[in-house]
């Protein structure tokens, strides 16, 4: 009843709030193109590494489709929003865009003919970006770019979401600061580098902040202790970046910058949405940038220094012995793991580096909602095949031959064994994710 208060209560201030923008705000654009950015020539390759670091291919190239011809869907507490045809046609792309246009694109989430975009779009983050970077993104897609003449669904939300002059006074309330970046002073080249990747191009916070009461990131930069405390995608978790028992915190800053370019490291992989951004994005960084991010994340962290929370653990834990110590009376959770999955991820929970993840202090494992996890188990995983890591890895789906209240019981087993410490998992919940996945 709470929660179906708190929402009616969002959807009344967001109606009040939508009418109040259409009187009195009108539509905002950060400017006009600075002097600097018209007269900056781009250099060979820029603007398809911006592309790379804004990971625009992953949300506007559809299943199968061309690239960047649109027509994802993009699951939302509002509804489904389709993604744009990003190509330079000039009948169902951006062919007709200026650079100006562009700009206030990215910037302010409006359109040439003053239609605001959808927050989806992550012009909350983009906005942090640099004149430069604007231009010479802009220059790839007009210019090495294949157009493609592909009109995509319309997106269709629900009252009040369906009024997108609305979104001015959502922009008023969640990107209202300076467009543009700027370097912390007295830090070196490398935390900033990795700053403006994060903050910036890279949009992270998108997932992995928290919303506010009016869905915008509660914290867009580091200023703010929700600022990658972790977030929630379509009812997935997207981990906390900062806190002790962060991966970035545990590992070490050259652990962390593998996991972002290959998906894999010492101590866990990537799944789901993540893995995209790995496949589509990260991979083609280069090193020196993956460690900017690692390094940036790391100091912006709240784990003690130099002190590793897998140090502390014991060598042997309780979970370790009863799978060792099989017996014929051992209940159904740790009989499910040895038969379906101790082979790779062995008794201990520690998995092999670079190949089979640890279950052990692993994020989706104990994450908030199980959703992740039960996902994984019922349709399996993939690693994405990079140059770093060639070899594409696949983890088979165990929907044939698990029932709902098997596949609730090996979950909740992972989300208590070793050190983790979560909540279990119902049948229920199991069979709402089977089900999903068949519509």
């Amino acid at each position: 009843m709470k929660k179906l208060i708190r929402v009616l209560g969002v959807l009344v201030v967001l109606g009040v709030a939508a009418l109040l923008a259409f009187i009195f705000v009108p539509v905002q654009r950060t400017g006009t193109v600075t002097q600097l950015a018209a007269d900056f020539k781009p250099a060979k390759g820029q603007g398809e590494y911006v592309m790379r670091a804004g990971d625009c291919m992953a949300c506007h190239t559809s299943e199968g489709g061309k690239p960047f011809a649109g027509g994802r869907a993009i699951e939302s507490p509002m509804g489904t929003i389709w993604t744009t045809n990003i190509t330079p046609d000039k009948e169902t792309g951006i062919g007709n865009w200026s650079l100006a246009d562009f700009r206030a694109a990215l910037y302010d989430g409006v359109t040439p003919n003053g239609t605001h975009l959808y927050p989806a779009m992550p012009y909350e983050n983009y906005r942090k970006m640099s004149e430069e970077d604007i231009v010479a993104l802009y220059d790839y897609f007009m210019h090495q770019v294949e157009p493609v003449s592909s009109k995509v669904e319309e997106t269709k939300l629900a009252f009040p979401f369906n009024m997108r002059f609305g979104l001015r006074a959502w922009n008023w309330l969640a990107a209202s600061y300076p467009a543009g970046f700027k370097p912390v002073q007295g830090a070196d080249e490398q935390f900033n580098r990795g700053k403006y990747l994060v903050e910036g191009a890279g949009h992270c916070a998108a997932c992995h902040s928290p919303r506010n009461l009016f869905m915008a990131q509660d914290g867009i930069d580091d200023t703010s202790k929700a600022f990658l405390s972790g977030g929630e995608i379509d009812g997935y978790t997207a981990p906390d970046l900062r806190g002790p028992d962060s991966g970035p915190q545990k590992w070490t800053t050259e652990q962390t910058a593998a996991y972002l370019a290959t998906a894999r490291n010492a101590h866990s992989s990537a799944t789901g949405e993540m893995m995209l951004v790995v496949r589509d994005s990260l991979q083609y960084l280069t090193h020196e940038d993956n460690m900017a991010i690692a390094t940036y994340l790391k100091k912006i962290g709240t784990a003690p220094a130099n002190v590793s929370a897998a140090s502390a653990k014991p060598e042997v834990t309780e979970t370790e012995k009863l799978l060792t110590d099989a017996k014929p009376d051992m209940p159904l959770g740790p009989r499910l793991y040895l038969d379906n999955c101790a082979a790779c991820h062995i008794v201990n929970g520690k998995g092999a580096g670079e190949t089979f993840p640890e279950l052990d202090g692993n994020s989706l494992v104990t994450a908030k909602s199980p959703k992740g996890l039960i996902s994984v188990i019922l349709h399996g995983a993939e690693l994405p095949s990079t140059a770093d890591r060639p070899m594409k890895l696949r983890m088979q789906g165990y929907d044939n031959r698990l029932s709902d209240e098997e596949v609730a019981t090996l979950a909740t087993f992972l989300r208590q064994g070793w050190h983790n410490k979560a909540p279990s998992v119902s049948a229920a919940e199991v069979k709402a994710v089977r089900d999903a996945a068949t519509h």
